[in-house]
């Protein structure tokens, strides 16, 4: 951390990232202040307890003055808003939080985890790893590891790990975050149309992972997974002194509900299970085979990783029933998540559900790219709140929409969050797991609650 940085202000404090980035700093010794429309839990609990919580929601330019030193721009706050054009008039320097992340990582091995899916997944294992193994490193990731303080270490580590996101890095900067850090080792995991809001094709989508792999340098790494078509379209291009290294579906057994990797070493149990992460786990490995970790060391340690917050997270579970919640919303994720817990349990029903949230899945023109993700469910649910899609300036789905999209005559949809919660409840669960799949919150339900109803 700069030692002239004195005082920072977060505009959109509240961001999953956004707000554990102010929480780090301020542990350094930085005058943190910030503002936000809206701020929920976990982020309200966690700088509350820090002394950090705006005192009012809303924005306030009278917060702005000369003598910050920087502010940090979240991509939920808006080109137009009053306190970013209050910094951009006193000429404060105004940094996304990527551009943050780099200006503290210039003089470190930087390893960048990019993909569509599974970036969140691989990268937690990198850093469990290297955790176990008592290596000195800093990291980024997107989503929370009951492991570690937040989400966001800065140090005097000569290794960073990086989550990356193809998302916009500002209302100001266009640019997708992936590209700001400059990475030395880059992973791409699969690629898959998201974020209708910004990307309007599938190939201005897809162009933001050419550009950052054409963003490896002199010497660098690029890793690739070879499963997938577009990944690897992307990862054989000739790049100059760029080292090219494929990875695929890690050999592996299920028995009885358990996933075993076939090793040199022979079988290691590992708590993760699905195709996908038994990709996620081959995409770790090779990273850390860059970065000095044995694979002996390797596979000694990714026993223990229990996975990440929201991703295939078990809530709740009996003899016979298991309750999970995943991170997933996109299609890509959709389909993968789902048949990782159909394949897990065979003999058990799947009864899957899914939130539409986001304004790519409440879209008309992208919610066709769900066609078929929950064919392995044996019970299909789809949940929306209209109110959502006026908010996002976007006309409701209609039942017929969503049937068509999901390709699936069958499903369940509901609009109403107690009305999901009595259908769920009063289901007879003995052999049986529910999937419940969403960015959002169902509404507010509360799944440990729910678990506690359905499975007891």
């Amino acid at each position: 951390m700069s030692n002239s940085l004195k005082r920072v202000h977060f505009i959109a404090i509240g961001g999953s990232v956004m707000h554990d980035l102010a929480l780090h700093i301020a542990q350094k010794g930085v005058q943190v202040s910030g503002s936000d429309d809206e701020i929920y839990d976990p982020a309200r609990g966690a700088l509350a307890k820090a002394g950090l919580l705006p005192e009012q929601t809303g924005w306030f330019p009278e917060k702005i003055t000369k003598e910050l030193d920087a502010v940090i721009l979240g991509m939920h706050a808006r080109p137009d808003n009053p306190e970013l054009q209050k910094a951009q008039e006193l000429n404060i320097p105004i940094l996304s939080y990527p551009d943050f992340i780099y200006e503290n990582s210039r003089d470190k091995q930087r390893v960048v985890v990019a993909g569509s899916h599974g970036k969140t997944t691989i990268t937690s294992i990198i850093v469990h790893v290297l955790s176990q193994l008592n290596r000195s490193f800093d990291y980024v990731i997107g989503a929370k590891i009951d492991a570690l303080p937040g989400r966001v270490q800065l140090s005097d580590a000569p290794l960073i790990i990086i989550e990356g996101d193809e998302y916009l890095s500002s209302p100001i900067d266009r640019s997708p975050k992936i590209l700001k850090y400059h990475h030395h080792i880059g992973l791409i995991s699969g690629i898959a149309w998201d974020h209708y809001n910004v990307f309007k094709t599938e190939d201005e989508y897809v162009q933001q992972f050419d550009r950052f792999a054409d963003a490896s340098p002199k010497a660098g790494v690029l890793i690739y997974c070879e499963e997938d078509d577009m990944a690897t379209v992307i990862g054989r291009k000739e790049r100059a002194d760029v080292a090219r290294i494929e990875y695929k579906t890690h050999s592996h057994q299920v028995r009885d509900g358990k996933s075993y990797l076939t090793t040199p070493e022979g079988e290691v149990p590992v708590k993760l299970f699905g195709s996908h992460n038994m990709q996620n786990i081959s995409g770790a490995l090779e990273v850390c085979k860059r970065i000095g970790v044995t694979e002996a060391q390797f596979y000694s340690a990714i026993g223990s990783f229990q996975g990440a917050n929201m991703r295939l997270e078990l809530v709740v579970e009996n003899e016979g029933t298991r309750l999970y919640k995943d991170f997933a919303h996109a299609p890509s994720k959709l389909l993968a998540t789902t048949k990782a817990v159909k394949n897990q349990f065979p003999d058990r029903t799947l009864v899957a559900c899914v939130e539409l949230h986001t304004y790519s899945s409440l879209n008309p023109e992208f919610v066709g790219q769900y066609q078929d993700t929950l064919k392995d469910a044996d019970v299909a649910i789809v949940y929306h709140n209209p109110e959502v899609s006026k908010h996002k300036k976007l006309i409701p789905l209609t039942d017929e929409q969503l049937k068509t999209a999901f390709n699936q005559n069958n499903i369940l949809i509901f609009t109403q969050t107690d009305e999901l919660k009595k259908y769920l409840t009063e289901q007879e669960w003995p052999n049986k797991n529910l999937l419940m799949m969403s960015s959002g919150t169902f509404g507010g339900l509360d799944l440990v609650e729910l678990g506690k109803e359905v499975i007891g």
